[in-house]
Protein backbone atom coordinates (compact mmCIF):
# COMPACT_ATOMS: atom_id res chain seq x y z
CA UNK A 1 0.00 0.00 0.00
CA UNK A 2 1.11 3.57 -0.81
CA UNK A 3 1.33 6.66 1.27
CA UNK A 4 -1.79 8.05 -0.19
CA UNK A 5 -5.09 6.82 -1.56
CA UNK A 6 -5.96 9.22 -3.50
CA UNK A 7 -2.75 9.82 -6.09
CA UNK A 8 0.43 8.32 -7.14
CA UNK A 9 2.47 11.10 -7.43
CA UNK A 10 2.69 14.69 -6.03
CA UNK A 11 4.67 16.98 -8.10
CA UNK A 12 5.48 20.46 -6.34
CA UNK A 13 6.42 23.67 -7.80
CA UNK A 14 7.20 27.23 -7.17
CA UNK A 15 6.47 30.12 -8.94
CA UNK A 16 8.25 33.50 -8.39
CA UNK A 17 5.16 35.79 -9.30
CA UNK A 18 1.35 35.71 -10.64
CA UNK A 19 2.35 35.63 -14.08
CA UNK A 20 4.99 32.94 -13.48
CA UNK A 21 2.36 30.68 -11.69
CA UNK A 22 -0.20 31.33 -14.44
CA UNK A 23 2.18 30.56 -17.23
CA UNK A 24 3.35 27.05 -15.77
CA UNK A 25 0.01 25.94 -15.10
CA UNK A 26 -1.27 26.69 -18.80
CA UNK A 27 2.04 25.06 -19.71
CA UNK A 28 2.00 22.22 -17.45
CA UNK A 29 -1.85 21.64 -19.02
CA UNK A 30 -0.69 22.02 -22.85
CA UNK A 31 2.11 19.48 -22.00
CA UNK A 32 0.07 16.78 -20.82
CA UNK A 33 -2.84 16.75 -23.10
CA UNK A 34 -0.14 17.14 -26.34
CA UNK A 35 1.66 14.67 -24.67
CA UNK A 36 -0.60 12.34 -22.87
CA UNK A 37 -4.01 13.04 -24.00
CA UNK A 38 -4.69 13.58 -20.16
CA UNK A 39 -7.48 16.75 -19.35
CA UNK A 40 -7.19 17.73 -15.74
CA UNK A 41 -10.07 16.48 -13.50
CA UNK A 42 -10.14 19.42 -11.58
CA UNK A 43 -8.43 22.79 -11.43
CA UNK A 44 -8.44 24.75 -7.54
CA UNK A 45 -6.92 28.03 -6.28
CA UNK A 46 -6.18 31.02 -7.93
CA UNK A 47 -2.34 32.66 -8.68
CA UNK A 48 -3.24 35.41 -7.03
CA UNK A 49 -3.57 33.44 -3.83
CA UNK A 50 -0.33 31.87 -4.25
CA UNK A 51 -1.59 28.29 -5.32
CA UNK A 52 -2.80 26.41 -8.12
CA UNK A 53 -3.77 22.58 -7.96
CA UNK A 54 -4.26 20.47 -10.81
CA UNK A 55 -5.44 16.89 -10.33
CA UNK A 56 -4.63 14.53 -13.03
CA UNK A 57 -5.83 11.29 -11.16
CA UNK A 58 -2.55 9.79 -10.55
CA UNK A 59 -0.27 13.05 -10.58
CA UNK A 60 -1.36 16.00 -8.57
CA UNK A 61 0.63 19.12 -9.57
CA UNK A 62 0.78 21.82 -6.67
CA UNK A 63 2.03 24.84 -7.81
CA UNK A 64 2.71 27.55 -4.83
CA UNK A 65 4.10 30.92 -4.51
CA UNK A 66 7.58 30.17 -2.18
CA UNK A 67 5.81 31.90 0.67
CA UNK A 68 2.45 29.64 0.51
CA UNK A 69 4.85 26.31 -0.36
CA UNK A 70 6.58 27.60 3.07
CA UNK A 71 3.59 27.82 4.66
CA UNK A 72 2.20 24.75 3.27
CA UNK A 73 5.26 22.38 3.88
CA UNK A 74 3.85 19.58 1.41
CA UNK A 75 6.91 17.89 1.57
CA UNK A 76 7.26 17.68 5.56
CA UNK A 77 3.34 16.58 5.12
CA UNK A 78 3.60 13.50 3.13
CA UNK A 79 7.63 12.69 4.02
CA UNK A 80 6.85 9.39 3.87
CA UNK A 81 6.93 9.54 0.27
CA UNK A 82 9.55 8.50 -1.63
CA UNK A 83 11.34 11.98 -3.54
CA UNK A 84 11.84 11.27 -7.05
CA UNK A 85 13.72 13.90 -8.95
CA UNK A 86 14.73 17.52 -6.64
CA UNK A 87 15.43 20.76 -8.93
CA UNK A 88 16.22 23.80 -7.18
Amino acid sequence: MGVCSFTDYFVICSGTSERMLRALAEEAQKAAKQTHGALARGIEGEPEGGWILIDYGDVILHLFSPAVRQYYQLEELWREGRTLVHMR
